[in-house]
């Protein structure tokens, strides 16, 4: 496969981020939900004043997974007040790494794994958490793999459906 460039995403890349974050959202939970819950989440959740709060927020970082200038996933990091749950300004919160279907498998993941690993390095973090669906057994898979345990569930909301995540964290220290 052809070299994978992890870029952090510029303001006026927001329509790029916009679509990757529908598209690939859709990917991953369509088959499991309504289409109604779907549409209002996708809506909602990745509506362009949302995605601009969320860029405008010096404590809370983007990057695109790109090939060949393609946009094929992306990450997003939330640091202190702006992480979702847990406001430990010695922690760093994965809220989202999601990667285009056809791109599964091939290591993508990973790799926008390890830049988050490297980023809560250097802002000296003593650890990383993040949610996942309970469902989503892959992801599961995939943090546990890379030394995540279970801490906590927190209940996530998609549309009008309460889905319970799992809270998971690796000690960096």
């Amino acid at each position: 496969m052809k070299t994978v460039e992890i870029l952090k995403i510029k303001k006026d890349e927001i329509l790029q981020l916009q679509e990757i974050g529908r598209r690939t959202f859709y990917e991953t939970f369509s088959e499991s939900n309504t289409e109604e819950n779907m549409k209002d989440y996708l809506g909602k959740g990745f509506s362009i004043d949302k995605l601009t709060t969320e860029l405008n927020d010096i404590k809370a970082e983007f990057y695109f997974a790109k090939i060949d200038q393609e946009i094929i996933g992306y990450l997003k990091l939330n640091f202190g007040e702006s992480q979702t749950e847990i406001k430990d300004d010695k922690a760093l919160e994965i809220e989202r790494i999601y990667v285009l279907k056809e791109f599964h498998g091939k290591k993508v993941g990973q790799i926008l794994y390890n830049k988050a690993i490297e980023i809560a390095k250097q802002k000296n973090a003593d650890y990383v958490w993040l949610g996942v669906w309970e469902e989503n057994q892959r992801a599961i898979n995939f943090y546990k793999k890379n030394g995540f345990v279970e801490f906590d569930k927190h209940i996530f909301k998609l549309g009008n459906d309460e889905q319970t995540d799992i809270m998971m964290k690796l000690k960096l220290t």
